[in-house]
């Protein structure tokens, strides 16, 4: 082994040889994927993170054919030898000589025939095999991480996420950002995601918060005058977990400043043109000729699509009908009636009404089945919604299959179908109640069936990049349960200047310079251009009903800050795992994370979180309680 690693260094790797390689002696290191044996000549295909090579052993060169014979999969290995031309073989159902030469791969028309070689180290039969097509659940997988991050579909992946973060270092670099890092250890801060907590072993009862962002700190950066800052940075959020999220998760943090929501969106559609070219080979250019993606405003995005995360790779667009059903009186329908008597009694006359009616159009093109819209309504039912309802458009307009069709008047059908563009066959759905429930269920209902009716893949982008800059949203929303105005993202946006007036008087009417950019239905980064005025701060505070004192206890050092010359600043946070799971084409978000935890947060590998000692416990001044 040491003339291996010691003498004989590699040359190539396991992807890179070609036609013009051929009499070429080369060193090649890697795993043994599959062995065969033909006649007295043994084949290997040698694997590493590049690619496959064929290697063949001769019994000419005997010791290297004899060590062959103890290779199996996933041994550690390496071989000298020279590069031939694949040649020729027989073909039984052509019985005749045909090339060897195998078109699946990018070697595949050359091999290495050995002239010495050595095993570095024996595996044990792994509990799977390391193939892109594997029947292991999951589960199984994670366990054995570390092989199953050697199947080349995942390699894919982290080279993809490596050509990123150079990438992102390179353009930033080139456009006089500075790479500073921020504490992982900090104060707990109310709002936004759950943070988790790390006691103090020194300060006795007292806690640490991990970092789920560095916003306060990247706006420190600012104030001390370092102007372009960024940072690829871990960030933690104790949030129950789904495909697209972790409780560790990485992003691209950007902070800048004497600028405007204009800079930073040139500044990242730059950075997303350079991240596809260099990650995928793609011009966006195609896609976006004038280098810049397109807008809408963030009542508009609810309005059509129910999230503030519209998926514009297809229709199926929503229709709010409240208005109509006001003007009609629930047109026959008495659910509907309630939700216009209530408005037309003064009840429900708010900037964004408390109960709204939605609906959206199934084409008929696309028919669903009996069966397969009651199992729509207990799709939403899981979502918290009551019913589905919804009514199939006859050929003279009228409506079957619908709870409405008993009562409700000619009028209000005909309005409907005209406002929805309904043709003969089409499905209508509909629901009606709380704001926020219909937007969810309305919202996600439309991907449900989106992806159910082929419209969109199930998962991946299939090279349709859609992206979208969603802006113009409320600083604030309204929490019912405790009736009070709430910071919709955190209370250090900026309000346009002509929303300033409102924000003692009418929290609801303030629009701020907050933004999402969307891909295919994901958000994969948000921001947003920062409140530096003191007086406007303070305003923003007494909308939320914050106090003086309790704002310097939660926000005192960030404050203080801001009293001592802050620039104008903004910035964003783009998701990595979220950019590299659309980018790669993945399922989950757990594929593009080296060593993921469960849906359930937990680490099958290492068996974490799992049980301390009492004397660790005691140590921390931390007492466990059991619950339940």
């Amino acid at each position: 082994m040491a003339r291996f690693i010691d003498e004989l260094k590699r040359t190539h790797t396991c992807g890179e040889l070609r036609a013009a390689d051929i009499g070429k002696e080369v060193v090649l290191f890697g795993w043994v994927q599959y062995y065969r044996d033909f006649g007295g000549l043994r084949f290997i295909d040698l694997r590493d993170r590049e690619g496959i090579t064929q290697v063949v052993f001769d019994p000419d060169f005997a010791d290297s054919h004899a060590l062959a014979n103890e290779m199996r999969h996933e041994y550690a290995v390496g071989v000298r030898g020279v590069v031939r031309d694949r040649g020729m073989q027989h073909s039984k159902k052509k019985n005749e000589m045909v090339s060897a030469h195998n078109t699946t791969l990018a070697t595949g028309e050359v091999e290495v025939i050995v002239h010495e070689a050595v095993i570095f180290n024996r595996s044990e039969t792994p509990p799977f095999e390391i193939e892109d097509e594997t029947a292991t659940g999951e589960e199984k997988r994670l366990q054995y991480r570390y092989l199953d991050l050697r199947r080349p579909k995942l390699q894919k992946v982290f080279i993809t996420r490596s050509k990123i973060n150079q990438a992102v270092r390179s353009y930033l670099t080139g456009n006089r950002f500075l790479e500073l890092e921020t504490p992982v250890l900090v104060k707990y801060t109310p709002g936004g995601a759950r943070n988790f907590l790390v006691p103090s072993r020194l300060h006795a009862n007292k806690f640490y918060a991990l970092a789920e962002s560095p916003q306060l700190f990247k706006q420190l950066y600012m104030v001390a005058g370092f102007d372009r800052y960024f940072q690829i940075v871990k960030c933690f959020r104790d949030e129950d977990l789904r495909l697209d999220r972790q409780p560790e998760f990485t992003q691209i943090d950007i902070e800048m400043s004497f600028i405007n929501q204009e800079d930073i969106f040139r500044l990242v559609e730059g950075l997303v043109f350079k991240v596809w070219k260099e990650a995928l080979g793609i011009d966006l250019h195609e896609r976006f000729p004038d280098g810049h993606f397109p807008r809408m405003p963030f009542e508009e995005s609810m309005r059509r699509f129910g999230n503030d995360k519209p998926d514009l790779r297809f229709g199926m667009e929503h229709t709010d009908l409240t208005a109509l059903t006001i003007e009609h009186k629930g047109g026959g329908v008495p659910m509907l009636a309630e939700i216009a008597e209530a408005y037309l009694r003064g009840e429900d006359r708010h900037e964004v009404p408390r109960r709204i009616v939605k609906a959206m159009v199934v084409p008929a093109s696309a028919p669903l089945s009996r069966a397969e819209t009651d199992k729509l309504e207990e799709y939403v039912k899981g979502m918290g919604a009551k019913g589905l309802a919804r009514a199939k458009v006859a050929d003279d307009g009228t409506w079957t299959q619908s709870p409405f069709s008993k009562t409700i008047t000619a009028e209000f059908r005909a309005a409907v179908n005209s406002a929805l563009g309904v043709k003969p066959g089409d499905m209508i759905i509909f629901q009606f109640g709380s704001t926020a429930m219909v937007h969810t269920v309305m919202a996600n209902l439309r991907l449900h069936l989106g992806r159910k009716l082929g419209f969109i893949p199930e998962y991946g982008t299939k090279g349709d990049y859609q992206f979208l800059w969603v802006v113009d949203p409320p600083l604030f929303e309204y929490d019912e349960k405790d009736d009070r105005w709430v910071a919709a993202h955190h209370a250090f946006t900026r309000p346009h200047d002509d929303c300033v007036q409102h924000l003692e008087s009418d929290p609801g009417r303030v629009l701020c310079y907050r933004y999402d950019l969307v891909l295919n239905g994901f958000e994969i980064g948000g921001g947003s251009v920062r409140l530096h005025d003191p007086e406007v701060q303070a305003k923003v505070f007494r909308a939320l009903g914050i106090r003086d004192d309790d704002a310097k206890a939660k926000f005192g050092f960030l404050l203080e800050a801001l009293r001592y010359g802050a620039p104008p600043h903004g910035g964003i946070a783009l998701g990595m795992d979220r950019l590299v799971m659309l980018l790669a084409g993945v399922e989950s978000i757990r594929d593009v994370v080296a060593f993921p935890k469960t849906q359930k947060g937990t680490d099958l590998m290492t068996d974490a979180p799992n049980h301390v000692s009492p004397e660790q416990l005691a140590e921390l001044r931390v007492r466990t309680v059991e619950v339940g």
